[in-house]
């Protein structure tokens, strides 16, 4: 079971590992006909750590994005004993792994992830 389907009950898409995350910015809402006279106001942008699969705004956009980067890895795939969360624009790694070069790649991995800034790993086990 990948990490996407685990985590937050979504199916990976067949072509995910290849597709590019899309630009950050949100659609602005199409003003009323009689207001379309005032100049055009700042399109509306969506944080990065915001930002869900698919363009939308998401609470848990960067963790739902850094589990879609380890669905890609072949390497981590397939770990199940780990969990991510995010607080603001950290990636919180929880869990149990069988060693301390796979910690160091998961790391790796969500550091990789557009709007992570930090990777807490202070609750991950090694063993």
């Amino acid at each position: 079971m990948g990490w996407l389907k685990r985590l937050f009950g979504l199916e990976k898409n067949e072509n995910q590992e290849n597709v590019q995350p899309p630009a950050y910015q949100a659609p602005v809402a199409q003003a009323p006909a009689q207001a379309q006279a005032q100049p055009a106001a700042s399109p509306q942008t969506i944080p990065p750590e915001r930002m869900g699969l698919n363009g939308e705004y998401d609470q848990s956009g960067l963790a739902k994005r850094v589990a879609q980067a380890f669905d890609a890895n072949p390497d981590v795939a397939d770990i199940e004993t780990v969990y991510v969360a995010q607080l603001g624009t950290t990636v919180v790694l929880k869990g149990t792994v069988p060693s301390q070069e796979l910690v160091n790649k998961l790391v790796t991995i969500a550091k990789g992830v557009k709007g992570a800034t930090g990777v807490e790993t202070n609750q991950v086990t090694v063993g």
